[in-house]
């Protein structure tokens, strides 16, 4: 099984997060998105992982090796491709085409789930979706009687479905996608200025191939801050219900209480403060003086004097509260 990842663009809607690195590299629970992603199409795969093809832009050397490393983390392989121009998502995967043989899991990585089915190897393909409540903003997926996709519907304006595609899909046969996407750019089949995926699964189906849903529990979105505070959430809670919940033995921890479930890394220091629920604080970061809660916070960073919910703050930042000496009468209330 091979895993090719499509990630060469810069995450504009989370800016300014991604202004340094990735998106698919900010990490949620303290680790990165893309990582945690791999993690968990593993899960579901029989088989284990042989290769990991990362698409990427021209995001520099450091990031390359931290990719690799994700990829050997898992026993896998790590190479990397390059999309130099923002030709849509079947260009992108047509990208590592190289690696387009055999059984292979496309996932796109601004996304994570959670699900408790297994992998249907026998399967022409499996397309991961969501049941959703408003699919008109989605790529939608239409089923026959039988249970089997048969059409591919982007944004729909009508109702024809409520299962939305969340960018991740199973191929057992790496070089029947890879003669589709190849015919899309050979005669030019473009929609909105780029290559479509959908059309290549079309293509495919018109085939003959049978495609069937996979369906998951939960789709966590990592596009924007708010959605990827959210993902931060609902990630510490399943890893609390695993018993994975990290807080580094080198955490220095004086008179703060930490409020599970919490992600503190290594070397963190604390101080005179309430961190958590939910919060993810990065190697080397000192918070003083400040209540914490639902919040992801990079390393190397400071926070003092602050009362910080809900936010997201990056790697070598520093926020610096007011600390007050007060004296409020009875029934006052003050609002700033």
């Amino acid at each position: 099984m091979k895993i090719i990842v499509p990630m060469a663009g810069r995450g504009s809607r989370l800016r300014p997060h991604t202004l340094t690195v990735p998106k698919p590299l900010v990490p949620v629970g303290g680790k990165p998105i893309v990582h945690r992603l791999v993690e968990d199409i593993a899960a579901v795969c029989a088989e284990p992982i042989e290769e990991i093809a990362f698409v990427i832009g021209d995001f520099g050397k450091p990031v390359e090796e931290e990719l690799i490393r994700v990829a050997e983390s898992l026993g896998a392989k790590g190479s990397i491709y390059y999309q130099n121009e923002p030709l849509g998502t079947a260009h992108a995967v047509l990208c590592a085409q190289e690696v387009m043989d055999g059984p292979i899991v496309v996932a796109f990585a601004d996304t994570l789930f959670k699900a408790d089915f297994k992998l249907d190897g026998d399967a022409d393909g499996i397309l991961w979706v969501k049941q959703i409540d408003d699919p008109s903003a989605f790529g939608v997926v239409k089923l026959n009687d039988s249970g089997a996709i048969v059409d591919f519907v982007e944004k729909p304006k009508e109702f024809v479905s409520d299962l939305a595609m969340i960018g991740i899909y199973y191929f057992k046969r790496g070089e029947d996608l890879r003669r589709e996407l190849q015919y899309l750019i050979d005669h030019n089949i473009i929609k909105g200025g780029e290559y479509q995926l959908p059309d290549g699964l079309r293509r495919l189906t018109e085939a003959g191939n049978t495609f069937k849903p996979g369906e998951v529990s939960e789709w966590l979105d990592c596009g924007n801050k708010k959605v990827t505070v959210h993902t931060n959430q609902r990630v510490l809670e399943y890893d609390k219900e695993r018993g994975k919940e990290v807080v580094h033995e080198s955490v220095s921890n004086k008179n703060s209480v930490i409020i599970p479930p919490c992600y503190i890394g290594e070397n963190v220091v604390l101080s005179h403060s309430i961190v958590g629920p939910h919060v993810s604080i990065g190697a080397g970061t000192k918070v003083e003086n400040s209540v914490i809660s639902n919040t992801i916070i990079q390393h190397e960073s400071v926070i003092e004097n602050a009362v910080v919910k809900d936010s997201m703050i990056g790697a070598h930042a520093s926020y610096h509260g007011l600390a007050r000496n007060l004296s409020i009468g009875d029934y006052s209330s003050i609002d700033e």
